[in-house]
């Protein structure tokens, strides 16, 4: 098998859950405690040994990349201040390790990984949805890569979901399963809670193989009118190994107001140096 080296992160959408904050600002520069939620994700892409970073953006998305980039003014001023640059190093991108190509229609999160299919070649990859913060220790993603490592194939990220809430969300239909791995049989996208397979929804973490981004090149519409990538994995299934996996991880919908400030809440309530003034004011309240 060949290893997990590239990941595809789709940052083209235009955050209207979000409105107004991101008017002007992408909604993968917004701040979760003290990092953007682009940081987030890449944290998680490096520690499961990712080793090119495909940034999917669109018009006024250029903040994504330059974030990345070297800060000579800033890291000028602080060295001569005196203060540390440790603070930066997580947001210094290697050279050669981020690779942006732009989507310029809004055609679907299937539309916006086929855009990346020249970087990605005929290598397996990652892709990484930012608006979905998975907190845990090992990543998601690194899970995902050991699992991989074990059975190949396919595997996305799943977890279980209220059944009035499976129209939100692309549903698995459910085979064998073994702990926390289980045999995906089908795909359906939002189905309607009467319709769906199970209440086992796919969230944004996936380990595809290339095929999938010739299926994708028919541009077939699906749901919403836009092209699919629960459509185009569906038709893998079958073809190659398919798996979900639930990993040991927190998610946080940060493309929503209330999954947003909860996350912004739940981070800030395991960090040692914030907790104590945050639980002091809420026992306040």
């Amino acid at each position: 098998m060949k290893p997990i080296r590239k990941a595809v992160f789709p940052v083209a959408g235009l955050g209207t859950r979000l409105l107004p904050a991101t008017k002007t600002m992408p909604k993968e520069m917004l701040t979760v405690v003290d990092r953007p939620l682009i940081q987030y994700a890449v944290d998680e892409a490096r520690e499961a040994g990712i080793e090119q970073l495909i940034f999917v953006t669109g018009r006024g998305k250029s903040s994504l990349v330059d974030y990345f980039d070297m800060s000579f003014e800033l890291e000028a001023t602080m060295e001569k201040a005196g203060k540390s640059l440790d603070p930066l190093s997580a947001s210094r991108a290697d050279f050669g390790e981020i690779v942006s190509v732009r989507q310029q229609q809004p055609l679907g999160l299937g539309h916006a990984v086929w855009c990346a299919r020249h970087i990605v070649g005929d290598e397996p990859f990652a892709i990484l949805l930012p608006d979905d913060l998975m907190v845990g220790k090992p990543g998601a993603l690194r899970q995902m890569v050991d699992a991989y490592a074990r059975l190949g194939g396919n595997i996305v990220g799943a977890m279980e979901v209220p059944a009035d809430r499976t129209s939100s969300y692309g549903i698995i239909t459910p085979g064998a399963r073994d702990g926390a791995v289980t045999e995906v049989t089908g795909l359906v996208e939002k189905p309607a809670p009467a319709e769906a397979p199970s209440n086992l929804a796919v969230v944004g973490r996936y380990i595809l193989q290339p095929e999938v981004m010739a299926i994708l090149s028919s541009k077939e519409r699906g749901a919403g009118g836009e092209i699919q990538l629960t459509d185009a994995m569906a038709k893998l299934i079958g073809r190659q190994p398919f798996h979900a996996l639930t990993a040991e991880a927190v998610r946080h919908d940060c493309g929503d107001r209330a999954g947003f400030v909860l996350a912004n809440l739940a981070i800030a309530l395991g960090r040692d140096d914030l907790r104590p003034v945050i639980e002091d004011y809420l026992a306040t309240r």
